[in-house]
């Protein structure tokens, strides 16, 4: 549901963060993004700090959670991104970042509809992110749409991307207290 339109990156900037917090702007719209539960919540945790600790020990680039990008007029906040030390630089103090990241994870919630997943998921690689992931908590599964080739991937497959080589993690382990 949107509560704004007509608003542009730079208005999206200077919006109060109690009005921007928990939106993104599509179509000039601020749209509501909240509504997590708890095994999503949990997802993303889990996963962001296992992938953070080693991207950080090896230094491949950084993780962020729920930082905005631009994909062209439009501002989206995936649940957990990756970019490589060449974009770490171009990273400012501003609530939408004007490079995309080089992979997305988005964490399917309450109001998301697979359509719409896969709508957003779409717009990341038209825009140039490398590697998109889709993880469907209720359904234990995780979708992912890549330069290297799309999957449906369950519990015995892993999380692993050639952008982070070495990390990997079974897909089952972090359902497992979801």
């Amino acid at each position: 549901m949107a509560v704004a339109t007509g608003i542009t990156i730079e208005d999206f900037e200077a919006l109060p963060d109690a009005l921007a917090h928990n939106r993104e702007l599509v179509n000039g719209e601020l749209v509501n993004v909240s509504g997590n539960l708890g095994g999503h919540n949990r997802l993303r945790m889990r996963l962001v700090l296992k992938l953070a600790q080693f991207v950080e020990q090896t230094r491949l680039g950084e993780v962020q959670t729920e930082q905005e990008f631009q994909f062209g007029d439009d501002a989206h906040g995936p649940d957990i991104t990756f970019f490589n030390p060449e974009k770490a630089v171009m990273f400012e103090d501003r609530r939408v970042q004007r490079f995309v990241p080089d992979l997305a994870v988005e964490i399917a919630g309450v109001r998301d509809t697979f359509d719409s997943l896969t709508d957003k998921a779409m717009k990341y690689r038209r825009f140039g992110v490398q590697d998109v992931w889709v993880f469907n908590v209720r359904g234990r599964q995780a979708f992912r749409w890549s330069e290297q080739g799309n999957a449906i991937l369950g519990e015995q497959d892993s999380f692993a991307s050639w952008l982070i080589p070495g990390f990997t993690i079974r897909l089952g382990e972090l359902f497992s207290r979801v």
